[in-house]
């Protein structure tokens, strides 16, 4: 018999093909003709020509049948083992390639920067390079010097067409210094304000953006990672959609039943058990200043004492009007 494509491997048994076995192996032979229903036993050897009559199949024992289908089973795998380990090898140097770029890629992604020479060139680089938006989150522990510092910078960006938008804290609202910085500014700036501005953030042309890595501020971060940028930015556009305007028209800071907006940011603080030098520090204030805002929270809702105070600035609402 000429050998045929079969549907199925040869190391296999079909249904015909194992109740026709079945049937050679009871009756000790098989027609020639009949075993044409099931061509993958001849191929497969196990029905053998009877040589003492062409019309005859004799079956092939089991026992030697089974180790033979096996072994050319473990030959198949020996074989794709090999093309394995080939494969393998060809890949190994690719793979290493890849992991070097990916790496160079990361490193770049993310960059430590240790020296305020090395912070201020890093700095200076990304604002010549900024064409379009400046975005600057700055918390209330800002001094004189940085705010002069930053004005020929800014005035950079702003003379190319671009914008900036900047975050303060409330405190910052009546410094004369700041009002006279943004003053001073020509194009488009923007300036706004929150009870409390947790960290200082810089972004340029949502590509690149910079955070402080120290509390001297001596070390920065300067990120290009896309996902991290697009994080920062959320961050900053959630804040400034809270914030009050400030700059170029300033907006008055919502009150309700004789409350300020920044005394009812210490109020949620008292209830968070801080101190008045804590809550002082937190929100840019001197220490006096934020007991005067105390001992007025402690006028209107009739306290006595700091501990009944936390009690009825919970009890009256006044962390639920605006902020």
């Amino acid at each position: 018999m000429h050998q045929t494509v079969h549907p199925h491997d040869l190391d296999e048994l079909c249904a015909p093909g194992a109740e026709l076995y079945a049937r050679a192996l009871q009756e000790g032979r098989i027609r020639t003709a009949v075993a044409e229903a099931a061509p993958c036993l001849v191929d497969g050897a196990l029905l053998q020509p009877d040589v003492r009559d062409t019309d005859w199949l004799l079956p092939t024992p089991p026992s030697v049948a089974l180790p033979r289908l096996l072994r050319g089973i473990e030959d198949g795998i020996a074989a794709q083992r090999r093309r394995e380990s080939r494969l393998t090898e060809q890949f190994a140097p690719l793979l290493q390639l890849h992991s070097s770029q990916q790496a160079d890629q990361d490193t770049a992604a993310i960059t430590v920067l240790e020296g305020i020479p090395r912070v201020r060139s890093a700095l200076a680089h990304a604002v010549r390079a900024c064409a379009e938006e400046a975005l600057s989150l700055q918390p209330g522990s800002e001094v004189p010097a940085e705010i002069a510092r930053s004005r020929p910078y800014e005035q950079d960006i702003l003379s190319r067409g671009g914008t900036i938008r900047t975050l303060y804290e409330h405190s910052h609202r009546h410094l004369p210094l700041v009002l006279d910085h943004f003053a001073s500014l020509t194009g488009d700036v923007q300036v706004r304000t929150l009870d409390e501005v947790s960290e200082q953030l810089l972004v340029f042309d949502r590509a690149v953006a910079f955070l402080p890595a120290n509390s001297a501020r001596t070390v920065a971060l300067e990120i290009r990672h896309p996902a991290l940028i697009d994080y920062l930015v959320l961050s900053f556009e959630r804040l400034w959609r809270l914030a009050t305007p400030m700059h170029p028209v300033i907006a008055p800071l919502p009150a309700t039943d004789g409350v300020t907006d920044r005394q009812r940011a210490i109020a949620a603080l008292l209830v968070e058990g801080e101190t008045d030098d804590r809550i002082a520090e937190r929100l840019g204030l001197n220490v006096r200043t934020c007991r005067t805002h105390i001992a007025h929270l402690a006028t209107i809702l009739g306290s006595s004492n700091r501990a009944q105070l936390g009690y009825l600035i919970g009890r009256s609402g006044i962390l639920d009007g605006p902020a």
